[in-house]
C-alpha cells in the first residue's frame, strides 16, 4: 500500500487500565501517522497485506514480539487483509466497530500506475468504494467519520495556479484517474447517506519513513547518502524540471486528523504553497553533504557534476519519464488555515536535510538496505 496508511478508529468508554482509547485499523503503516494516534490515545489496528517477505521494519519497535508480525503492543494490533477483499474489510470493521476511518492505503506510485493500471484502479478507486460499502453493510454510517487520502495528482494538467478546492480536475495518469473515482464516490456517500466523509487533497508529503526507493525524493536522499559515504558514484532520474509542493508527512497527518474533528464534513487542500523542482531537491541534498552540483548538457544528455571534484553524480534516463507528465503542482491551503487553523511547520530545507541525514545513518548501518 502507500506511504501512509488506512486507519479505522473506535472510541471505547473504559479499558482495564482506566484510560480512554480510540481504536484504529491501518491497511499500511507509516510511523509518523502511527505515532500521532498512539500518543493521542488511539489503539492502532493495522491491516497487513500478505507478502512473500515481511515489510514491517518501520514499525517493529512497536511489537511485543517482532517475530510474529501481527502481535503488537498494548496500543497496536495487525490483521491480515487487503483493499481488494471486501469480505475481510467488512469483517474487520464489524469487529472493531470504528468511529473514525482514515483510508490512506493505495498503489501510490504514479509512474508504475501506467504499468499496473487495472490493479491501481482496483485498489485506489474500487478499494475506497469497498471501505465505504463495508461501513454501510455494518450499519455504521451514522457513527463513522471517514477520511479519504486524495491527491494533488487529481489536478494533473493544471487548470489554474495555485490549485484549491474549487480548481477543476484533470488527472494525467491511471493513479490520478483512480483517485478521481475515489474522490467522487466519497462525495456521493456523503450526500446519499449523510455520512461524515471527507477528502483531504494532499500535495506531496515526505519523511525519512518514505519506504519505497523508487519514489524520487527517497531515491535522491538515499543516493546522495551513498555517494557521501563512497558507496555509489552516480544515479539516474527522469524529469528534473517537474515542480512540486513538498511538505512533511507529520504536518499533513495533523491536518488529516483535524478534518475529522469538525462539526461538518468538508474537503480540504493540504499544501505548503511553496514550489520546488526535482533539480532543486537534488541541489539541496548534495549541498547538505558539502557538494555543489552544476548542470551540464541539455535534455536527455544533461548531467549533474560535482563542482569540487568534477565527478558526474546525476544522469537523466528517459525510462523514468511518464507517458503524460504533470509539470507543476502548487497548493493553496487557505481554507485549511481558516477553518482548521492548520499550517505547515517543517520547511523544505529542513525536510531535505532530515531525509539525507536519516539515509546517511541507515547506509552506515546497512549499505544494502
Amino acid at each position: 500500500m502507500g506511504h501512509l496508511a488506512t486507519l479505522i478508529c473506535q472510541i471505547v468508554s473504559k479499558m482495564s487500565c482506566q484510560r480512554d482509547f480510540e481504536y484504529c485499523v491501518l491497511t499500511s503503516i507509516m510511523k509518523n501517522l502511527e505515532i500521532a494516534f498512539v500518543t493521542g490515545g488511539y489503539f492502532v489496528h493495522g491491516i497487513l497485506r500478505r507478502s512473500s517477505s515481511f515489510n514491517t521494519g518501520r514499525i517493529e519497535h512497536l511489537y511485543q514480539n517482532p517475530q510474529t508480525h501481527t502481535e503488537g503492543s498494548k496500543y497496536m494490533k495487525l490483521h491480515y487483509g487487503d483493499l481488494t477483499d471486501s469480505t475481510c474489510l467488512v469483517k474487520i470493521i464489524n469487529q472493531v466497530k470504528p468511529t473514525e476511518i482514515y483510508n490512506l492505503g493505495a498503489q501510490s506510485h504514479v509512474k508504475i500506475s501506467f504499468e499496473l493500471a487495472e490493479y491501481t484502479a482496483n485498489v485506489d478507486g474500487v478499494g475506497t468504494l469497498r471501505l465505504l460499502d463495508a461501513i454501510k453493510t455494518c450499519e455504521l454510517t451514522n457513527s463513522v467519520r471517514f477520511y479519504q487520502a486524495s491527491t494533488s495528482e487529481l489536478y494533473g494538467k493544471v487548470q489554474e495556479i495555485p490549485q484549491k478546492e474549487t480548481t477543476p480536475f484533470y488527472p494525467r495518469s491511471p493513479y490520478g484517474a483512480a483517485k478521481l473515482y475515489a474522490y467522487w464516490i466519497v462525495v456521493n456517500f456523503r450526500e446519499a447517506y449523510d455520512m461524515f466523509a471527507v477528502n483531504g487533497i494532499l500535495f506531496n508529503h515526505e519523511s525519512p519513513r518514505r519506504g519505497e526507493f523508487n519514489f524520487v525524493t527517497r531515491k535522491i536522499s538515499r543516493s546522495v547518502a551513498k555517494i557521501h559515504l563512497g558507496q555509489l558514484e552516480n544515479f539516474s532520474l527522469g524529469n528534473l524540471d517537474s515542480k512540486r509542493d513538498w511538505g512533511h508527512a507529520k504536518d499533513y497527518v495533523e491536518a488529516m486528523w483535524l478534518m475529522l474533528q469538525q462539526e461538518e464534513p468538508e474537503d480540504f487542500v493540504i499544501a505548503t504553497g511553496e514550489v520546488h523542482s526535482v533539480r532543486e531537491f537534488v541541489e539541496k541534498a548534495f549541498k547538505h553533504v558539502g557538494k555543489t552540483i552544476v548542470w551540464q548538457g541539455k535534455d536527455e544528455k544533461e548531467v549533474g557534476v560535482c563542482q569540487e571534484t568534477g565527478v558526474v553524480h546525476v544522469k537523466v534516463d528517459p525510462k523514468y519519464f511518464r507517458p503524460t507528465e504533470v509539470d507543476y503542482l502548487q497548493g493553496d491551503s487557505t481554507k485549511a488555515y481558516q477553518k482548521l487553523g492548520w499550517k505547515p511547520k517543517v520547511t523544505f530545507e529542513e525536510l531535505v536535510k532530515e531525509m539525507v541525514d536519516a539515509d546517511i545513518k541507515l547506509m552506515k548501518e546497512n549499505p544494502n538496505a
